[in-house]
């Protein structure tokens, strides 16, 4: 009776100690989303079949190898891996029905991974797809595999310098909808200052790569999301943190901002009462240099990276290999739990 207690206790008592490696573990992905770090998963192996590529695809299979030393996250577009494969990777911009889904007969041990990009606002639904998907991937801080658009990580030691401005308030576009949140906001900020626009929606498009020196070239940038959704903070915000220039943001609430990057990084629309008092502050700003500087302070010991969803090919390697990692961690995790505490 006191053996089968005692041990009982044994096992949580491990199970904790598991609990907390894996919470660590999965924490270092979320604060450090690239470097040699990554390596720690090495020591195992994972197979992840992309099914399909999206956004400028096809990339470099062996990026987790040459990017971090992972030897264990093996990539592969090839289908005849459908049936081997540890995780399968279904992006939801190419999956618009069941038929664009994987016919042949599926293992027990396989992981069906649905990438989502879009806002909820902008994502189809499947019918009958919930049934056949494992784990759910994208940029929500409670989803099964969290990767950011973006992160802060220490800069280690490297020296920020401000670049020249030349302009005040800028704003690139490529959608222009009368219904947007941001489309409303900017008709009425362009009344009170000069915002120099550029963008498809402006018929001036913009080359990726003129596109960070563009924006830091301007003191602010309108950061405005197209959707608005818990935690959809995109590219939007990333481009002009790593460009050296202050972000106006319009997306979730300031919270929910400052779960990703310092407070007094971003001026945000709902600060000020009216789109007047934002563009009086702006022009306030803007006059007074030390004022203005204070937006960077944060530089001193941090820079930004992007992880996922550039238009870079590398980002799209980092968010992969990421997520291999994370996905290792649960299934390890998973692992330590079934094998102590069994099935029932």
């Amino acid at each position: 009776m006191f053996g089968s207690y005692s041990g009982g206790i044994l096992r949580r008592l491990i199970f904790c100690c598991m609990t907390l490696v894996c919470f660590a573990l999965l924490l270092m992905l979320y604060l450090k989303a690239t470097g040699s770090w990554l390596s720690v998963c090495s020591s195992v192996t994972q197979v992840t079949l992309i099914w399909k590529w999206s956004f400028g695809g096809p990339h470099h299979l062996d990026s987790c190898k040459t990017l971090y030393g992972i030897e264990g996250c093996h990539l592969t577009d090839d289908w005849s891996f459908c049936d081997r494969a540890d995780e399968v990777k279904i992006w939801q911009k190419i999956s618009n029905g069941l038929s664009n889904l994987p016919k042949s007969p599926r293992p027990p041990f396989q992981q069906w991974v649905w990438m989502n990009v879009k806002s909820p606002s902008n994502s189809k639904m499947i019918s009958d797809i919930d049934h056949l998907i494992n784990l759910i991937e994208n940029s929500r801080q409670d989803t099964t595999l969290f990767v950011p658009y973006g992160s802060i990580v220490p800069s280690e030691g490297e020296d920020f310098v401000l670049p020249n401005k030349s302009m005040s308030v800028c704003w690139i576009s490529n959608v222009w909808n009368d219904s947007f949140a941001s489309i409303k906001y900017y008709n009425e900020l362009k009344n009170h200052i000069e915002i120099y626009t550029a963008g498809r929606a402006f018929h001036k498009p913009v080359s990726p790569n003129d596109l960070l020196t563009l924006i830091s070239s301007c003191k602010f940038y309108l950061s405005f999301e197209k959707s608005i959704h818990q935690d959809y903070v995109t590219e939007e915000l990333y481009n002009p943190l790593i460009a050296g220039t202050i972000p106006v943001v319009l997306g979730p609430s300031r919270q929910n901002y400052e779960n990703f990057v310092p407070g007094d990084a971003v001026i945000h629309v709902n600060d000020f009462f009216s789109p007047k008092d934002l563009a009086d502050f702006l022009l306030m700003l803007g006059e007074y240099d030390d004022m203005y500087r204070r937006y960077f302070v944060w530089r001193k010991h941090y820079k930004v990276n992007l992880t996922i969803f550039g238009t870079v090919a590398f980002l799209w390697q980092v968010n992969l290999c990421i997520c291999c990692c994370e996905f290792l961690v649960i299934a390890f995790c998973s692992l330590v739990e079934l094998t102590l505490f069994g099935t029932g």
